[in-house]
């Protein structure tokens, strides 16, 4: 039974957790409901006056050309140039689409059509799930491992134990986080043409498998990608989520180090205070006596 949590603390995690998640929600609801109203208004003038204007174009003949700029989106085909993305379906892109189903990060801006490839998809997200996280677990527990022998071997060439600790998790911490959150940021800006607010936006997005796919890279067909950059970022994307299985690696033992300094620390104090009685409770025998 020792095993089997609290309920109380059961309960106020859950507590916790569903005010998190509805704080979230009003915070977004305060934030972007008002500015989605507005583009509504402007969406219905700027259809009234296109309906104006082309007068040749009634509701059906709209809804057609809207369908075919939804299916030009989905397949990679440029309204503008009438040219299509250099590698929807290919095999870069398609190792891609792999990388993001076994990642759960879903873009959505690719997915397949043929019922074998939906049916193979479901037999392969299956396998590849579990995979992924046995071998990113495994990957970021291997860097971590790196990391703690390089820190004894720091440690026992000076006195300075814990500063020498610290200070290498913080500089591990700030080169990783250059190699794989600052550097593609740089990247996405100059072959995508976001802002900068835009390509943090989707490295955070990308690597914490959230995933909208309101922005996704290597999928304009309006711009001109180089052949290594698909490759680029498939292995940016594993690469980034070891990184983020090392984060959380290092998370849980900074967790487990201090419940287990609360614990030392609540175990010394019920010894304390039960010496102390026992002290109380002999006095007055001593004095009898």
């Amino acid at each position: 039974m020792q095993f089997v949590p609290r309920l109380p603390t059961i309960l106020l995690m859950g507590v916790v957790y569903v005010a998190y998640v509805l704080t979230g929600g009003a915070v977004f609801w305060r934030l972007e409901g008002e500015l989605i109203e507005q583009n509504l208004v402007k969406l219905r003038e700027e259809k009234s006056r296109l309906l104006q204007r082309l007068t040749c174009l009634d509701i059906e003949s709209l809804d057609e050309v809207g369908q075919l700029i939804r299916s030009a989106s989905k397949y990679g085909l440029s309204l503008k140039s009438n040219s299509s993305a250099d590698g929807f379906w290919k095999f870069t892109s398609s190792s891609v689409f792999a990388a993001t189903v076994v990642t759960t990060i879903g873009y959505g801006n690719i997915s397949p059509s043929t019922m074998y490839g939906q049916i193979f998809c479901v037999f392969f997200a299956l396998i590849g799930i579990p995979l992924n996280v046995v071998v990113l677990n495994k990957v970021g527990k291997y860097m971590l491992s790196i990391e703690r022998k390089f820190c004894n071997f720091v440690e026992q060439k000076t006195n300075r134990k814990k500063c020498v600790r610290v200070f290498i998790h913080s500089l591990s911490f700030a080169i990783l986080a250059v190699l794989y959150f600052v550097a593609p940021v740089l990247v996405f800006q100059h072959y995508e043409g976001w802002s900068y607010a835009e390509a943090v936006y989707y490295s955070f997005i990308t690597l914490s498998t959230i995933g909208f796919g309101d922005y996704v890279a290597d999928n304009n067909p309006d711009r001109y990608y180089p052949e290594w950059y698909g490759c680029i970022m498939g292995a940016w994307i594993f690469f980034g989520l070891a990184w983020l299985a090392l984060l959380i690696n290092h998370s849980i033992e900074l967790l487990e180090r201090f419940n287990g300094y609360l614990k030392e620390k609540r175990e010394g104090m019920a010894a304390l205070s039960q010496g102390s009685r026992q002290e109380i409770t002999q006095a007055p025998e001593e004095s009898l006596k």
